[in-house]
């Protein structure tokens, strides 16, 4: 059985840092497509980073670009989001999945990852 665990999260003031991580059991991370989402209540589940299972390419939201990096652990099967320069619109829920598939054109959606964790609370004060 695949679970997800994210850890992480809190409160920071706008322009801080913070790392999130997500500790995967029951499948390997080398062999999987890795990815980040967040959502805020109301709203729907918004793609924020992916590593792509072949090739280690990495792949962000345009509103993230240059602030966020995502990377991965393969020893400790841990899968890690570094978030800098904090702003009040990166307050959400944040979530990370795991998928054995590989297209590019589908890493960016939801609905490709099968296995999701429980979401670590992302809060940024202005």
């Amino acid at each position: 059985q695949v679970h997800l665990v994210e850890s992480g999260g809190g409160l920071v003031q706008a322009g801080g840092s913070l790392r999130l991580s997500c500790e995967v059991s029951g499948r390997t991370i080398s062999g999987s497509t890795v990815g980040w989402f967040r959502q805020v209540p109301g709203q729907e589940r918004e793609f924020v980073a992916t590593l792509r299972r072949n090739g280690g390419y990495t792949y962000y939201a345009d509103s993230v670009k240059g602030r966020f990096t995502i990377s991965k652990d393969n020893a400790k099967n841990t899968v890690n989001l570094q978030m800098s320069s904090l702003k009040p619109e990166d307050t959400a829920n944040y979530y990370c999945a795991i998928t054995r598939r590989d297209i590019l054109s589908t890493i960016r959606s939801p609905n490709t990852y099968d296995y999701w964790g429980q979401g670590t609370q992302v809060t940024v004060s202005s």
